[in-house]
């Protein structure tokens, strides 16, 4: 249950300090007073969505403090969070700050505490209906949320089965399409790869030199007659010319010179050496000479094989972007991946068997989920119809229609809730059926259908009366009462008889006050809008319920108020 709430600086709320009772709250007030922003706060405590709008202009930072009674179940709920321990009461606190962007902080007890506590929190606390919130009530999502919420733990712990078993049908199935593209890239790099081997194969890379090779023999064969006649004239000005001008012959005459001088002077020795051995060199090279221009032959049908071979190397090193060196490594490399791609993994018919075996045990869970439904179905339509029968909808129609879907995470059913408030029409979808008074009589009755079974200490109604007069008020105001018995209500109304019927009853309105403001270093007395929230005593009680009921004079409507309290104690002895 909330207790207090502190605020500060919050919208057009300076300061404010709330202390709220058990039971039914009501806040009444002009329209426009400011009664929807306590609920901002409240919301905003919770860790609802804040921006700098909510911090009140000409302040710097923003504060709402909620008080709360400890629930019995709190104690289990902070030592999963890893938050300290409470015996006395829960506070939350949430802190804006102003500054290049908006900086929110909050706390818990006086630990910092993340968004997903405060939303694990605020399911445990606080339950906000807002404005407009009956337009959900059309929502298909929304009403499988309402009839599984209203199942209790039986019907959410196989709704998580259901996701548990979708998600693993879904990650199956992800796998075996994964597998099947893969097998599919598989194929297509076996192919490319086998090709590419076969070419490569066919062309006999063993030497990564051969085409340095083959453009050696090329300019050989290609220069065949040249090498021939040059070899032979080389050959005859080494070792055997016509003219006898040799390179041989020379050296030999220069050799007997020495021979001859070296009888009168050892000192010719070395010298005549050197010329023996040159002669002897000049000689052999010769010989050479002769024998490889004997060798050197002209032969087209060679040339063409090694021009043939080399278009074929080079046609290669173009077409797979390498050099021959590459190329012949790249041939190696495509061997060692086809050994590594000839069987690869889990094949796809154990995957396919993986995805039916998934998918039946999903189509157990929706089964088993579709039952329970059923099931709940039936008792929300009872117990639905029920409620709504005191909120003046006497001889109301309603029905929880639920088709199959496909399977997904929540179940294999399309929910829809089918409504019809008048005898003899037919039942219809809720949002197309449902006026604006009817809706919000809806929803107040399906949230007391959960009050029953919803753990939630505090709920809180901005204008769920809305849009509705007379008896039907008086119906809503008698639920929210009910409502009261069993968790604490804060209600922002309009209705006299809600307000009458109310445990604690506050009034809301906007005033004008002098402030201080700060303009270029100097502190001026400004008018400035205020927020108040005042707690009413039975004589201001009947004041406001006065001003609510209006009437042709005062005195009337203070007549009318006094009439309101009395029927509201005669409802409170019957309920």
């Amino acid at each position: 249950m909330l207790t207090a709430l502190h605020i500060e600086n919050f919208a057009l709320i300076d300061q404010l300090d709330l202390r709220l009772e058990a039971g039914l709250n009501v806040l009444t007030g002009e329209t426009g007073a400011g009664k929807s922003i306590i609920l901002d706060a409240i919301d905003a405590v919770l860790g609802g969505k804040a921006n700098q709008r909510l911090v009140r202009s000409g302040s710097q930072k923003a504060l709402v403090e909620a008080t709360f009674d400890v629930p019995s179940d709190i104690h289990t709920w902070l030592a999963e969070q890893d938050l300290p321990p409470t015996d006395s009461a829960l506070v939350l606190r949430r802190e804006l700050t102003l500054g290049k962007t908006l900086r929110s902080r909050s706390f818990l007890n006086g630990s910092p505490a993340t968004r997903p506590q405060l939303e694990g929190l605020r399911q445990k606390l606080v339950e906000i209906t807002a404005q407009g919130q009956t337009v959900l009530l059309g929502s298909g999502d929304r009403q499988r949320e309402w009839l599984d919420g209203f199942g209790g733990a039986p019907l959410v712990a196989q709704r998580q089965r259901v996701a548990a078993a979708y998600e693993a049908a879904t990650q199956a199935k992800r796998k075996l399409d994964a597998r099947r593209k893969a097998d599919q890239q598989r194929r297509d790099q076996l192919e490319l790869l086998q090709m590419h081997r076969h070419d490569l194969e066919q062309a006999q890379l063993d030497d990564p030199d051969e085409l340095d090779k083959l453009a050696q023999e090329h300019d050989r064969l290609n220069h065949s007659v040249d090498l021939q006649q040059n070899s032979y004239q080389a050959y005859q000005i080494l070792y055997e010319s016509d003219s006898g001008s040799a390179c041989s012959d020379l050296l030999g005459q220069a050799e007997a010179i020495l021979i001859d001088m070296e009888r009168y002077d050892s000192a010719i020795t070395p010298m005549l050496a050197l010329v023996s051995e040159a002669l002897t060199q000049v000689e052999e090279a010769g010989r050479a000479i002769n024998a490889y221009g004997a060798s050197v032959e002209a032969d087209p049908e060679r040339l063409e094989e090694v021009e043939e071979r080399m278009r074929q190397l080079k046609g290669l090193c173009r077409r797979f972007s390498r050099t021959l060196p590459e190329l012949v490594a790249y041939r190696d490399e495509v061997v060692r991946s086809l050994a590594e791609l000839s069987g690869e993994g889990q094949s796809i018919e154990a995957l396919e068997a993986d995805v039916e075996k998934t998918q039946a045990a999903l189509m157990v869970a929706c089964d088993q989920l579709t039952a329970l439904r059923q099931d709940v179905a039936q008792k929300l339509e009872t117990r639905l119809v029920n409620e709504l029968k005191p909120l003046a909808m006497e001889r109301v129609q309603f029905e929880v229609e639920l088709k199959p879907i496909a399977p997904t995470a929540t179940g294999a059913d399309g929910i829809r809730f089918l409504f019809s408030p008048n005898p003899g029409e037919p039942l219809q979808p809720l949002a197309e059926t449902a006026s604006g008074g009817e809706m919000s009589r809806f929803l107040l009755a399906l949230k007391a259908c959960f009050s029953q079974v919803d753990p939630v200490g505090t709920l809180v109604f901005d204008e769920i009366d809305v849009g509705v007069s007379g008896r039907v008020a008086q119906a809503i105001a008698e639920k929210l009462y009910q409502l009261g018995r069993q968790h604490q209500v804060l209600c922002v109304t309009h209705q006299p008889m809600v307000a009458a019927l109310a445990d604690a009853h506050f009034r809301v309105g906007k005033h004008v006050v002098e402030a201080a403001v700060a303009k270029g270093g100097k502190t001026d007395e400004a008018e400035r809008t205020v927020v108040r929230v005042l707690p009413l005593s039975p004589s201001d009680r009947r004041e406001e319920l006065a001003q609510l009921a209006g009437g042709e004079s005062h005195q009337q409507s203070l007549s009318f108020a006094e009439s309101l309290l009395s029927q509201a104690d005669g409802i409170r002895g019957k309920l």
